[in-house]
């Protein structure tokens, strides 16, 4: 039998999410015996759809059998459009689209998408700092790029689920630690941070959540980084090596527990193609507050990572020691 093979198109290397999900796939492959391609597109829409394209119109003989995309900008139905005309299965994952089902009514092979319910992540956020904050207050909101789909539905979802004495104060970012922390740093220069005294920072995933708390270690003197120092910081993802350690080590206060869905994407895609039958057109990740929110309450006792958080400064030498990340 024929041993199946899949390209994986994601948006670039420069988040730990993206790689997690380049890591799933490829033990998902390894599980099922099948071949994956992983290519990163350097967040350039362009140059993912060539490689989609290429990979699409090459020979038979190494023609894929799936293509699963984490698009960068448009969800590519006419990129899409061409890979069903080959009888190549289709799947988008980490974001919502709108034409699954004009594709499926056309073609029968597996064409679907698994995505995260991004506005339940804000949701989630937003009942977090309820729970942190119980009297209420200003928060510093990191969020992603301005019209970014995911970033606007994790927006809307915690403006929803926040408490009314809860005020957000927003800075506009990618999505990577070392990009919060240039867009933090400038924030810092103007005089928003000392006309509201911001009592939580949440980020929209944790690698922002720690580019803005390196940016604060990094251009604040001493008596103004031990006031932010002092704050929660919550962010998203939870992976291995970065969420995972630093809610251990104290630096978040909070995270969200959210797979990346390549793996499942592949799962899904496998098993259709193997037993002919058409996966349903859409598959959504639930996302989970950690720690839970109950333990998040002032009144519960404190985890001992956050009672003894983190110093990030060597003790004595007036030098900061940074965090690893």
């Amino acid at each position: 039998m024929k041993k199946l093979k899949f390209l994986i198109s994601l948006r670039a290397e420069d988040t730990n999410y993206q790689k997690q999900n380049a890591i799933a796939a490829q033990e998902t492959a390894a599980r099922l015996d099948v071949d994956v391609q992983i290519l990163y597109a350097g967040n350039d829409a362009i140059t993912q759809s060539e490689d989609i394209l290429k990979a699409i119109r090459s020979s038979v003989n190494f023609r894929p059998d799936g293509i699963i995309c984490t698009p960068v900008g448009t969800t590519l139905l006419r990129v899409a459009r061409e890979a069903a005309v080959a009888g190549i299965a289709w799947a988008i994952v980490n974001r919502e689209w709108d034409y699954p089902e004009e594709l499926r009514q056309s073609s029968q092979i597996p064409i679907f998408s698994v995505t995260v319910d991004h506005r339940e992540i804000g949701s989630i956020q937003g009942r977090q700092i309820g729970a942190l904050l119980p009297e209420g207050g200003t928060v510093l909101c990191v969020v992603g790029p301005t019209g970014h789909p995911i970033r606007d539905q994790r927006l809307t979802g915690m403006e929803e689920a926040k408490p009314p004495n809860v005020e957000l104060r927003t800075i506009i970012t990618d999505w990577t630690l070392d990009g919060t922390n240039k867009a933090a740093s400038r924030w810092l220069q103007s005089k928003a941070p000392y006309e509201s005294k911001v009592a939580l920072v949440a980020g929209q995933n944790d690698d922002i959540a720690m580019g803005a708390r390196r940016a604060l270690e990094d251009h604040t003197n001493d008596d103004q980084w031990k006031r932010w120092k002092s704050l929660p910081y919550i962010g998203c993802d939870y992976l291995p090596g970065t969420g995972q350690e630093w809610v251990r080590r104290g630096l978040l206060k909070a995270s969200i527990i959210n797979p990346p869905p390549a793996g499942l994407a592949l799962e899904m895609m496998v098993k259709a193609i193997r037993t002919n039958e058409n996966p349903p057109e859409k598959a959504t990740v639930t996302p989970v507050s950690y720690p839970a929110l109950e333990d998040l309450r002032p009144n519960r006792e404190r985890d001992s990572a956050s009672r003894h958080s983190t110093d990030l400064r060597k003790i004595g030498s007036g030098r900061r020691e940074r965090f690893s990340c």
